[in-house]
Order: structure tokens, then C-alpha cells, then sequence
């Protein structure tokens, strides 16, 4: 898969963004297709294409903006009442660039924005035996 998208364009200053924040490891910018005003992204200055190939400490960094992101959101014209956080890791999560970003979503009631889906509810010892087997793969990364 090709490293370079947009965002890494963004970075190197040769795609237009509306930029928010900047430091050396991350960059913040408005969304160009958001689901709510103010919708906000998030991504590491160092492209990574999945949350597996994302140095830890950039992952934790895009959090801690992004919390930043969320109380400047509320404080701003913006001015939501809840924020959401999204990170699509592959395909079947939804994700579209293959460069890690951290969706920054501002809510307000009735925005029309939110999770679609049926939970379920599993017996207790599905989710032991699940707990086991992912306790048992961290055990060995």
C-alpha cells in the first residue's frame, strides 16, 4: 500500500488544510467532509498506515490533543455539548486513508450523528473464554 496520501500532502505543506494545532510529532485540521460543524482530525506528522505500524507515545499524543481539541470545541462558536472520538483501524473499520487519524467530532442534540448497531448479549463465559484468549495474545506481543 502507497505510504504517501493526502495527509502526508498536508504535512508537507502541498495540500490546503485548515489547520488548528501543530507541534513536532501531530497535526490538527478541519475535516473537509464532516458529519457535525467543527469536526475536527488528528494525525501523526510521521505517517503510519495502522494503529500496528504508530509509535505509542505519537498515539498517546493524539489523545492528549485531541482531549485539548474537545474542550477548545466546547469553548469555541462551536460550542457542542459532548464530543466523540473515532479512530477507524482498517478496512472493515471503516477506515479510507491509510494514514492514522483521529476523528474529533463535536455533538450537539439532535445532530444526527452517532453509532448504528445492535449490541448483543453474550453469556458471562463467551466473555471469559474472549478475556483469555486476548489476555493470552498480549502475553505474547
Amino acid at each position: 500500500m502507497n505510504p504517501y496520501t493526502i495527509f502526508s500532502d498536508i504535512v508537507a505543506g502541498r495540500a490546503p488544510s485548515s489547520k488548528v494545532y501543530s507541534d513536532d510529532d501531530v497535526l490538527a485540521f478541519m475535516d473537509i467532509r464532516p458529519f457535525t460543524p467543527g469536526h475536527l482530525l488528528v494525525i501523526p506528522k510521521v505517517p503510519a498506515k495502522s494503529l500496528a505500524e504508530l509509535d505509542p507515545v505519537v498515539g498517546g499524543k493524539l489523545f492528549q490533543v485531541g482531549q485539548r481539541l474537545a474542550a477548545a470545541l466546547r469553548e469555541s462558536e462551536v460550542g457542542c455539548d459532548g464530543v466523540n472520538f473515532f479512530l477507524a483501524d482498517g478496512v472493515t473499520a471503516g477506515q479510507e486513508v491509510f494514514h492514522v487519524h483521529l476523528h474529533v467530532i463535536p455533538r450537539t442534540p439532535g445532530d444526527g450523528f452517532g453509532l448504528r448497531g445492535r449490541p448483543t448479549t453474550p453469556q458471562r463465559a463467551d466473555l471469559d473464554y474472549l478475556a483469555g484468549s486476548i489476555r493470552g495474545a498480549l502475553d505474547r506481543l
